[in-house]
């Protein structure tokens, strides 16, 4: 099929406690489909984890008769966990993220003083790197390498549709950040030319939303018009003052409060810590590192 007509099926669940989005996209010829960007409920207050979130994914692939054939994640995320390991437990339907990510794990290897982990990126089925192409179905997928957020953040470009994750949100939140460990506001903005240098009508579904001013969650938006309305692309014309602008607003941003959970969990492909002696699950973060 031809990358300019294909035109997959896309459905996004927005999970409100975070803001982020869940995706199922399905070609509409074969009925085969991906998630990207799974999440698994996590209760910081109470330690308690579920997976309703990511069944109800499955509950949805089975309700409209579709055939899971990949679990794909765009980078180790700081705010949620991820439930790609769960789903594959339960579907046998590979993993993937992008080949950067044994940076991400070798930088929060460290920070976790976690000398066994195997920082091979051997937690995912597949790594996939800038120019890689694979199908759902008989669409085409091209992923572009897209760092800036985080090392390891790749977009996924499926037919007329790209999976932008944390690059750029609706155009009326601007941008992702780029202070986490690893991140760099000239690099998101060099990501960000790139996902604007495909074509006008090209649909592009975000990360997260935080419904700015109050209104509606939304998560699509085109080329056309993030180029013309994003508001931080309107305010800053040059890289040098994109990283000046991105730069002084992360200054005034506060940490997530999940990174810390989430990036143990994130960066093993979705699994939870082994159970101790006891039977139970503990989660391990470095006090006053950041």
């Amino acid at each position: 099929m031809d990358a300019a007509l294909a035109k997959p099926l896309v459905s996004g669940f927005y999970d409100k406690p975070t803001g982020a989005i869940q995706y199922v996209v399905a070609d509409p010829a074969t009925r085969r489909c991906a998630i990207i960007d799974p999440i698994l409920d996590f209760d910081e207050r109470s330690g308690a984890t579920a997976t309703k979130s990511a069944d109800a994914l499955l509950d949805f692939i089975r309700e409209n008769g579709l055939e899971l054939e990949w679990i794909l994640d765009t980078h180790p995320h700081a705010d949620h966990f991820s439930a790609a390991h769960h789903l594959k437990e339960k579907t046998g339907a590979p993993t993937a993220i992008g080949d950067r990510v044994i940076e991400v794990q070798a930088l929060w290897k460290a920070i976790y003083n976690w000398p066994e982990f195997p920082a091979d990126g051997s937690q995912w089925d597949r790594l996939f790197g800038e120019g890689n192409s694979f199908r759902i179905g008989s669409l085409p997928v091209k992923v572009l390498f897209s760092p800036g957020h985080t090392l390891a953040s790749i977009t996924y470009v499926v037919g007329d549709a790209a999976f932008i994750h944390d690059t750029l949100f609706i155009p009326d939140s601007g941008t992702a950040r780029a202070d986490f460990p690893g991140g760099s506001a000239a690099r998101l903005w060099r990501s960000i030319q790139g996902i604007l240098a495909l074509p006008d009508d090209t649909r592009l579904f975000v990360g997260h939303d935080y419904q700015e001013g109050g209104r509606e969650p939304r998560w699509e938006s085109t080329v056309a018009e993030q180029t013309e309305k994003n508001v931080h692309l309107v305010a800053a014309h040059t890289e040098a003052e994109f990283v000046a602008l991105r730069e002084a607003r992360d200054k005034t941003l506060p940490m997530p409060r999940l990174i810390l959970h989430a990036l143990q969990v994130n960066m093993n492909g979705g699994r939870l810590p082994e159970p101790e002696a006891n039977g139970r699950r503990y989660l391990k973060f470095p006090l006053d590192g950041f």
